[in-house]
């Protein structure tokens, strides 16, 4: 499978709970650890089987090594990542609630880093079994959707921020995950349902919200799925969405039905709370699978959604 977006060096801090405004608290750890949407999708791809390549940008720097070192090490081909020279890779300040695991992002992003349309080879897209992108460089991901669409190439995005250009690519995506709060935002109402409706309007075959800790509601067509999440002892939340995307890639590569396939990323993203930082708890097939023969995911709670 092919990935393009974001890959980011994270500094986290884990603290005893959030501090209120003009408040101060002291962090329990520390840590320096890598992240980034697209890269975290891939790297829990790999780790459950699957062979990836990823397209993105990084900056000539300590940060963007650390980014990339865990995607090196596990066979995934950088032979397509952009250095930029001179530039900051992205980085993130990412404060953790260690009672609860929840976490707050403040991510920084140098404008340079984006990759250009120019600078993605058509050709890997129209050789990869699968599409995987992000909305941070929406023009750039548009042009290599519209490739994916033309080869029969399945088209999988993680959406969490409106920008330039997502509307037009959406309409070229199969698989839409975006979180509650975005969906929210883009369509304008407070009805999940309403706007997973407006999702799957465009043309996808399955559109995602996911929930949180509620799980993730799908429809297709004029079926709506309801997946609860697995119940865990949340260490970090950090990367649970991204963790989500790998889970749910591993579901249609294995061509299971879609209550599987979201069953499958629920349990992923579960599975990787238990680890620290956006990559810390992703798990390998064989674990994956000892999990879903072993744990049901907790009661659907739906309230007016």
């Amino acid at each position: 499978m092919l990935g393009i977006g974001q890959v980011s060096c994270d500094s986290v801090a884990v603290v005893p709970h959030l501090p209120p405004p003009g408040g101060k608290v002291g962090a329990q750890e520390l840590a320096r650890l890598p992240g980034g949407q697209v890269a975290t999708t891939l790297l829990g791809c790999v780790r459950l089987g699957l062979s990836a390549r990823f397209v993105g940008c990084v900056g000539d720097d300590e940060a963007g090594e650390v980014a990339l070192a865990p995607l090196r090490s596990a066979g995934v081909d950088l032979s397509a990542v952009v250095v930029r020279r001179g530039v900051p890779s992205r980085t993130a300040q990412i404060w953790v609630d260690g009672t609860t695991g929840e976490r707050t992002v403040l991510g920084h992003r140098d404008p340079r880093i984006a990759l250009e349309e120019r600078e993605v080879a058509l050709g890997l897209v129209r050789a990869a079994g699968a599409l995987h992108l992000d909305a941070s460089d929406a023009r750039a991901a548009r042009a290599a959707a519209g490739v994916a669409r033309e080869e029969g190439v399945p088209v999988v995005l993680d959406a969490d921020a409106s920008g330039p250009g997502l509307a037009e690519l959406l309409a070229r995506v199969d698989f839409p995950v975006v979180a509650q709060p975005f969906a929210e935002t883009w369509f304008g109402t407070s009805r999940v349902r309403e706007a997973l409706d407006r999702l799957v309007a465009g043309g996808a075959r399955m559109g995602v919200v996911t929930l949180g800790r509620r799980g993730a509601l799908a429809r297709i067509g004029d079926r709506q799925i309801a997946c609860p999440a697995f119940q865990v002892e949340a260490l970090d939340t950090t990367g649970a969405g991204d963790a989500f995307m790998a889970g749910f890639h591993w579901g249609l590569f294995e061509g299971l039905d879609p209550e599987n396939v979201l069953r499958a990323a629920a349990a992923v993203a579960a599975l990787n709370c238990r680890g620290q930082g956006a990559q810390g708890g992703l798990p390998d097939e064989e674990e994956l699978r000892s999990f879903l023969d072993g744990e049901e995911p907790g009661s659907w709670v739906d309230p007016d959604l």
